[in-house]
């Protein structure tokens, strides 16, 4: 509500009233205000506070995992982000990153303001840091040494730093030998005094495979001309390392040797000032996986002649805007901090891989091609068809249409849907066959304006060809005996994972019209139950000639230990795992009764994994036995409350490219997407009074879903659209087809 004086018709000076308004609407905070990247940067979450735009192919990150004064530099996992919440020691700023993933790749194309003397050690150059802001397309700090404040913001494709000099001797380092990985490869150019030019090597995600390395190209250009400028080499010697200069002062060559360009490991460039009184000086940095020309014009049309505050301000608001997708009312201000910082990390992944000009490189050869849409890339498949593509065509199926699309361009190029791609490469990270799921998932959904003959092509292709198929490693056992062998990895687990992928094909069939199709994957669909072992109550692994596997301790494999028959997790973890199937593992596990107390044992006996994927829908599982539903409800909250907090330690490990955070999204919506390539939600009790969801009109006939709550309590009554709904569950197709309006009353 606007002050009361201006709602009068009084003899208010228009520009006084102009102001007011402005300051009133700046006063009241909107969805992107309660975004606290900090959030996920401990505790294995693997998220960094850099600036990022939505889904960004750039992202500005404090650097801050190399160095002997970090306190968590000796456990591999944490490398696996640029930025560790409790480390102290920063060595710049790296511009292309990965956000809440397991694995090192990226990190690279580093920046430094530093001051005195030119230092390339960056053991040397490193520093404490204070003062630190993080918001949504935003990150600054202060470094302790120099006293130089740090500004940070980007575009899609483009960065752009401020930095805030003392009087005095100045340095800008560009450092290609450092990342978050071993490959160091680049090159690095000296254009003029106000830009820097090169490519960095990268591509050693989880696995390092040195014939798949690739380069991203950059452009860093600097707004003041700069006294001195030039690259640095450094060489090994027998007595330890030198730092070959190569610079150039604007009036002559200094040094035995001038070269404008060097090329190999441990490069880098720089621009050195010598600032009369405090300056600010503005670096820009371009970023393309296609050439230097590419990053130089997407920084040209990106950013050009913008200033910092202009970059910083237009990608607020379209954070905003996509943020204010969902409205929500009541709650703490912890809870919406919690809520829309999870939604703003499901905008960061998948990001854009092409330019501005559309090209991209092609999958494996990384050939330029072109789009006319968005390439998306980073593809987490195995986490994500979970639950994040869900939330995706329910809030932006726009951004959803091109992720299937790019994953079909995927299949056009390499003849597979991916499974783990990044950046145009396949990193066959994870097991399972998962791209198919969120294209059936999709299309059920009602998102249909893509080629589903294609879709169903690929994921027939997949599902049925018993040689060399990179999708389905043991796929002959699996189709002979209907499961895969303690002689194949991950036997138990990768089953279910076929499973599924089979009932999504099921799925898509019945509703193209396959009948045939539809039975034979159906049944394929359930063949982990040859896996049941009715005296442990859970599934098992089998040998090659059909007998248990021995010995054998459910236990086995919790907290990422190894396990004959499980990926990542164990017996426990997994036996659940097969929520299109759940009534048929109720009849296998002697009713609902039992079903109920060996699925109470996953959370009272300590088995259940919050931060890992097979287990994440099982609190929602008791939905599925009339009468224990209020188990659900009583779960869904104990969990969120202990593992999604307003804190650097807020997420319960990787965030997995925003599968965990799509998790607490739908969790405080008050639905959950349980069955993978089934079109339904199951419920719980919405932590808001009021939640609303725009609608997109381009797929679905509602304008706004509305989700509200009454009362306090477990679930009494369930109304939609004012009458009665006598279920748990509710089909998406029903959410979004009107003027819809769920409504729990509580007891």
């Amino acid at each position: 509500m606007f002050p009361q004086f201006i709602l009068q018709k009084k003899e208010v000076p228009l520009l006084f009233i102009c102001t007011i308004c402005f300051s009133f609407l700046l006063s009241a905070q909107r969805p992107v205000d309660y975004v606290n990247p900090f959030i996920g940067t401990s505790n294995f979450g693997a998220t960094n506070p850099g600036a990022i735009a939505p889904r960004g192919m750039v992202s500005i990150s404090p650097f801050n995992v190399a160095g002997k004064k970090n306190k968590l530099e000796k456990d591999s996992q944490w490398l696996s982000n640029p930025y560790v919440y409790e480390n102290e020691f920063l060595t710049g700023f790296s511009h292309v990153n990965l956000s809440g993933v397991g694995c090192p790749d990226l990190g690279v194309i580093i920046t430094m303001p530093t001051v005195g003397n030119l230092e390339t050690n960056h053991l040397k150059y490193g520093t404490t840091y204070k003062d630190e802001i993080a918001k949504a397309g935003y990150y600054s700090t202060v470094l302790d040494k120099s006293k130089v404040k740090v500004e940070t913001t980007a575009t899609t494709r483009a960065g752009i730093s401020r930095y805030h000099f003392p009087a005095g001797k100045a340095n800008i380092l560009v450092n290609l030998g450092l990342g978050l990985t071993n490959e160091q490869g680049g090159m690095i150019k000296t254009v003029s005094s106000t830009e820097i030019e090169g490519f960095r090597t990268v591509g050693s995600f989880c696995y390092y495979k040195p014939e798949e390395t690739y380069p991203v190209y950059f452009v860093v250009k600097v707004d003041i001309e700069s006294d001195e400028f030039g690259v640095w080499k450094k060489t090994r010697k027998e007595t330890g390392v030198e730092a070959q200069w190569m610079g150039y002062n604007g009036k002559e060559r200094f040094y035995k040797n001038y070269y404008k360009e060097v090329v190999g490991d441990s490069i880098g460039g720089y621009f050195s000032y010598n600032f009369d009184k405090p300056t600010k000086v503005e670096v820009k940095v371009g970023v393309s996986y296609i050439s230097i020309e590419n990053a130089r014009e997407n920084l040209q049309k990106e950013i050009a002649d913008s200033s910092f505050l202009e970059v910083y301000h237009k990608t607020q608001l379209e954070w905003n805007r996509l943020l204010s997708k969902i409205s929500v009312e009541g709650g703490t201000k912890d809870d919406k901090t919690v809520f829309y910082t999870a939604l703003y990390h499901t905008l960061i992944h998948p990001n854009t891989l092409n330019d501005t000009n559309g090209e991209y490189p092609k999958m494996g050869t990384r050939e330029t091609l072109k789009t006319e849409g968005t390439r998306f890339t980073v593809f987490s498949f195995w986490d994500t068809y979970r639950n994040l593509h869900s939330l995706m065509s329910l809030v932006y199926p726009d951004q959803q249409l091109n992720m299937v699309n790019s994953m079909l361009a995927i299949y056009d190029e390499s003849g597979w849907l991916p499974k783990w791609e990044l950046n145009s490469t396949e990193t066959t990270t994870m097991v399972g066959d998962p791209a198919g799921i969120v294209l059936a998932d999709t299309y059920l959904r009602g998102i249909r304006n893509f080629d589903v003959k294609k879709a169903y092509e690929a994921m027939i292709k997949s599902a049925d060809q018993l040689y060399e198929n990179p999708l389905r490693p043991g796929i002959k056992n699996y189709i002979e005996k209907g499961y895969l062998t303690t002689s194949d990895g991950g036997s138990v687990s990768t089953t279910q994972e076929y499973n599924i992928s089979d009932f999504a094909i099921a799925q898509l069939a019945k509703t193209l019209g396959k009948k045939e199709d539809e039975k034979r994957f159906r049944e394929r669909s359930i063949s982990y139950r040859k896996l049941f072992d009715k005296d442990y109550k859970l599934l098992r692994p089998k040998n090659d000639d059909g007998s248990w596997h021995h010995p054998f301790n459910p236990t086995d494999g919790a907290n990422f230990a190894k396990n004959v028959g499980f990926i990542e997790g164990n017996s426990w973890q997994y036996s659940f795992m097969v929520s299109h199937d759940t009534q048929g593992l109720i009849k296998l596990m002697g009713g609902r009764k039992s079903f109920t107390n060996q699925l109470q044992k996953v959370f009272s006996e300590r088995h259940f994994d919050m931060a890992n994927e097979p287990d994440i829908a099982y609190p929602y599982l008791f939905n599925f036995v009339k009468g224990e539903e209020w188990r659900t409800q009583n779960m869904v909250e104990a969990l969120r409350k202990s593992y999604f907090k307003n804190a650097p330690y807020g997420l319960p490990g990787n965030d997995d490219t925003g599968t965990m955070s799509a998790w607490v999204i739908f969790s405080m919506l008050g639905i959950y997407p349980v069955v993978p390539a089934d079109p339904i939600y199951t419920v719980s009790t919405p932590v808001f009074d009021k939640i609303t969801i725009e609608l997109d009109p381009k797929f679905y006939n509602g304008r706004v879903l509305i989700i509200e709550k009454e009362g306090v309590g477990s679930i009494k009554e369930i109304l939609l659209n004012g009458e009665k709904h006598k279920s748990f569950f509710i089909n998406h197709l029903d959410l979004v087809n009107g003027n819809n309006k769920l409504k729990f009353i509580l007891e």
